[in-house]
């Protein structure tokens, strides 16, 4: 079994000591969002077969990194990455910081083990299409080319615009001062194309997370490939880098066009504090940021 870890919340940012303890332990008791019973997940061989981590700051989290290759357990970090105001991201780590982990992360574990997320793509008077363009070139420079290989891919998605979106960028605009749309879906592509273009002659494989009406996008390279963000494939590269038999798991996603494997995540929505107004995860930052103060790192699940 495949562990996400979490796309639900920043576990390796907020929840470190946490997840430490459950390694330790061999399993997690996950909350089921939905109701009904809680699930217990393992989380050491033989029964876990590797990690996927989702994190904005890995700062707090090199030492469970440390333990979970010691356990002879690949994984993989999807590190978002998007460098956008403080009126959209209030509490993120700087980019200067993020991209020193990145790179820190390619050093010590493996070009294998970081994929980079510009995700989401959201659009506002403050980040333009020319800003993404922009923004997302320089980001480029700094993680990948011959002198700055940090990470192999690019996962780029449209941010998905649900009830809680629209109520807490609607607050946030009100507070900054700044208006945001929901383009159609030929801008998104054309968007997307021009950021696949800047991505690929940089030797970065752009991919478009479960979202299949954007794929194809002009430009003469082309629109971004389908994301396989929790990837059988990456994990066995990490794997066999490690010396460790190859990581074995059907695709099952989460939604249409998504080509995950089969996995279990162990986090918990309304647990991350970042604040950024876009996530689909959190009902309201204040809830988040409550939970965080009250948390006790010695309970068996997060939520609580």
């Amino acid at each position: 079994m495949i562990v996400s870890a979490s796309y639900r919340t920043d576990i390796p940012a907020f929840y470190a000591d946490w997840f430490r303890r459950r390694l330790a332990a061999g399993q997690a008791r996950v909350k089921n969002p939905y109701g009904g019973p809680d699930t217990l997940v393992p989380l050491r061989p033989p029964d876990c077969s590797g990690f996927v981590f989702w994190t904005r700051n890995l700062e707090p989290f090199w030492p469970a990194l440390d333990e979970v290759q010691a356990l002879g357990l690949p994984f993989v970090v999807q590190f978002t990455l998007t460098a956008y105001p403080r009126a959209l991201e209030p509490a993120v780590i700087p980019e200067d910081r993020a991209v020193a982990q990145l790179r820190r992360l390619s050093r010590t574990f493996g070009g294998r083990t970081g994929v980079w997320r510009y995700d989401p793509v959201f659009a506002t008077d403050l980040t333009p299409p020319d800003w993404h363009r922009a923004t997302f070139a320089r980001l480029c420079g700094r993680l990948a080319g011959p002198a700055n290989k940090a990470v192999d891919e690019v996962v780029l998605s449209f941010a998905q615009v649900y009830a809680k979106t629209k109520r807490n960028t609607d607050a946030a605009a009100a507070r900054h001062g700044f208006a945001w749309h929901d383009p159609p879906d030929a801008e998104k592509a054309a968007l997307l194309g021009d950021l696949a273009e800047i991505a690929r002659p940089r030797g970065l494989t752009p991919s478009l997370c479960s979202q299949p009406q954007l794929l194809g996008a002009g430009g003469p390279f082309g629109g971004p490939e389908e994301a396989r963000c929790i990837d059988v494939r990456r994990l066995s590269d990490v794997a066999s880098a490690w010396g460790l038999p190859p990581v074995a798991a059907r695709t099952k996603g989460n939604r249409p066009g998504c080509l995950c494997a089969a996995s279990r995540d162990i986090g918990a929505y309304d647990t991350c504090p970042h604040g950024c107004t876009y996530c689909y995860a959190v009902r309201r930052s204040a809830l988040a940021k409550a939970y965080r103060r009250r948390h006790d790192p010695r309970v068996e699940r997060l939520g609580d």
